[in-house]
């Protein structure tokens, strides 16, 4: 009965407001719920972001969840001075994000509601482009791009940037079945009754990925969502950290628990309420994004953690049906996860990290059963790679072996690209560009397009019938022109008629190949050169020019050595 009246007051409470709003000026209607625990030195940040949208936010509820470094006294002070600010302390920490963001949600008195962490700040003209596109849709949900911004190099990376290309409405969630891919519950605005009405809340307590669920929960109910291009959420990434954010504290096994344990109850939750499609597209996503994400990083852990790692992924993996695993059977993470699913003891590491990578990478050899049916593997031939045949060329899981050799008198590249089951001979390799785009600010340089020519050695190397190479010179005199960075490479394979397939290069280890050098420049005078393998097992570049260039690098790695 209380929800019931809780959704008629609300509705009440717009329609009032909407015949009294004041032609000049919008009006204030969404409250911001910012939650926070011994962040003193972003808090207030986060709060005065969300103060700053203008009048359309009608309250801004800051839930401090016991902290123990001063964060509550600031609030406090910025709450004398600012009206709609609301500062709730907790007496003792939950643990976790989900119940300090329930205490907010309940003393919410707005018809809207967002959800900001303390780290995190709104852009401006966020809650403006949420509510114009929640009230002009008769959306429940709104929502719009989030973009990590790893600090302190300011570099910002889209967040499923597909689902925002353009508006659009989604009259029920089914329709869009990516959505179920975004999982934050920040870049989002929600009618308060639509939330009340529902029951719908976060998981209580030590719950880490309480998001996950909480958006199983939302898109459960089948609301009406409205989609904008529009930057609303700027999600800071700070590796660096004492006290890493949970999205970024993977080292431990029970992270990898918890967060299969959340994906879990999504797809319960969203198979509970009828929605199949979503469930099955929670489950595509496990794979595609969560699987693929920490199959890369298992070469970076103990023995000890891939072993629990492994045990805990075939058990999840072992609830999955038939059809889950029918649906786009050569997608990169379903055959990670086979491969889990099949062992059970960790093994082919190396090429699963190959394969989790983005763009994709499967790495020689290329088995076959004894009918000629392509295989993983000859000890695990009962994986087919069939699907490959048929996949298009521009999707195919490309192979391209890269070595770097810096000299004074030009420093060349040497690409490799693998045979892969006859596929490539067909659709005729013809040339590859390559280009060097840095790290941290996306600026791209020393682009190269050389021709590709059948070679012996990567025929060899792939221990099939073809496979074709190509060498191009870097200029490093343009690298380094921007000062000390990390360099990625970047590359796309073209085809006859047209095709094409932007891929990565796997970073060649052997006869030095990775070691750093100083190689004398007519520019700088000397660049000091690292080629290095990325976790994902790509090539990448750091580059420092001139001699105060080598002797930072120099000083840095002392610092590290001493620490």
């Amino acid at each position: 009965m209380n929800v019931v009246v809780d959704a008629v007051v609300d509705a009440a409470v717009d329609a009032a407001v909407d015949a009294f709003a004041r032609p000049e000026g919008p009006v204030p209607r969404v409250a911001v719920v910012v939650i926070g625990y011994d962040d003193a030195a972003h808090v207030t940040d986060a709060v005065r972001s969300a103060l700053t949208q203008g009048p359309a936010v009608r309250e801004v509820v800051a839930v401090d969840d016991c902290s123990t470094d001063g964060s509550a006294a600031l609030l406090d002070r910025l709450a004398a001075s600012e009206p709609r600010l609301k500062v709730i302390r907790r007496r003792v920490n939950s643990g976790g994000c989900g119940t300090p963001r329930n205490t907010g949600l309940d003393a919410v008195t707005s018809p809207y509601v967002m959800f900001l962490d303390s780290d995190d700040v709104l852009p401006p003209g966020a809650v403006d482009a949420l509510l114009d596109a929640a009230t002009g849709t008769h959306a429940e949900v709104a929502s719009g791009l989030c973009v990590r911004r790893e600090l302190p190099s300011g570099r910002e990376i889209p967040w499923q940037a597909r689902l925002y290309a353009l508006h659009a409405v989604v009259p029920h969630p089914a329709q869009r079945p990516r959505l179920v891919h975004d999982t934050l519950c920040v870049n989002k605005l929600y009618r308060t009754g639509f939330l009340r009405e529902h029951r719908i809340r976060f998981p209580e307590g030590r719950f880490p990925y309480e998001d996950v669920v909480f958006t199983a929960r939302v898109l459960a109910a089948a609301p009406r969502i409205a989609l904008v291009p529009d930057r609303v959420y700027v999600w800071h990434v700070r590796r660096s950290a004492e006290r890493l954010s949970i999205s970024l504290d993977r080292a431990g096994v029970e992270n990898w628990r918890a967060r299969t344990e959340a994906c879990r109850q999504a797809y319960e939750v969203l198979l509970g309420a009828g929605q199949k499609e979503l469930a099955r597209g929670a489950r595509a996503k496990f794979l595609d994004h969560d699987l693929r994400m920490y199959v890369r990083e298992l070469g970076l852990r103990d023995a000890a953690y891939r072993r629990a790692w492994w045990e805990l992924t075939r058990a999840h993996l072992a609830e999955y049906d038939a059809d889950d695993w029918a649906r786009n059977p050569a997608a990169p993470g379903r055959l990670a996860g086979q491969v889990v699913l099949a062992s059970p003891e960790p093994r082919d590491l190396p090429r699963l990290r190959e394969l989790t990578a983005r763009p994709a990478r499967l790495t020689p050899p290329y088995a076959c059963a004894p009918d000629g049916t392509p295989v993983w593997s000859e000890e695990l031939p009962q994986i087919s790679l069939e699907p490959l045949l048929t996949r298009p060329v521009g999707a195919l899981p490309l192979a391209v072996d890269a070595e770097l050799r810096p000299r004074a008198r030009g420093t060349r590249l040497r690409l490799r690209l693998h045979e892969l089951y006859g596929r490539l001979a067909q659709a005729g390799p013809e040339a590859v560009e390559v280009e060097w785009r840095h790290r941290d600010d996306g600026d791209t340089r020393a682009r190269d397009t050389v021709a590709l020519t059948p070679s012996a050695e990567a025929a060899s190397a792939a221990g099939a019938a073809g496979g074709w190479s190509a060498d191009a010179v870097v200029d490093l005199s343009s690298l380094a022109a921007l000062g000390p960075g990390t360099w990625d490479l970047r590359l796309r394979v073209r085809f006859r008629e047209g095709v094409s397939r932007e891929v990565t290069a796997h970073a060649l280890a052997g006869a030095g190949l990775l070691r750093r050098r100083a190689v004398p420049n007519a520019r700088h005078g000397v660049v000091l050169v690292q080629p290095y393998r990325t976790h994902s097992g790509a090539l990448a570049l750091r580059v420092a020019p001139g001699v105060r260039g080598v002797l930072s690098v120099a000083r840095g790695r002392l610092r590290r050595l001493l620490h």
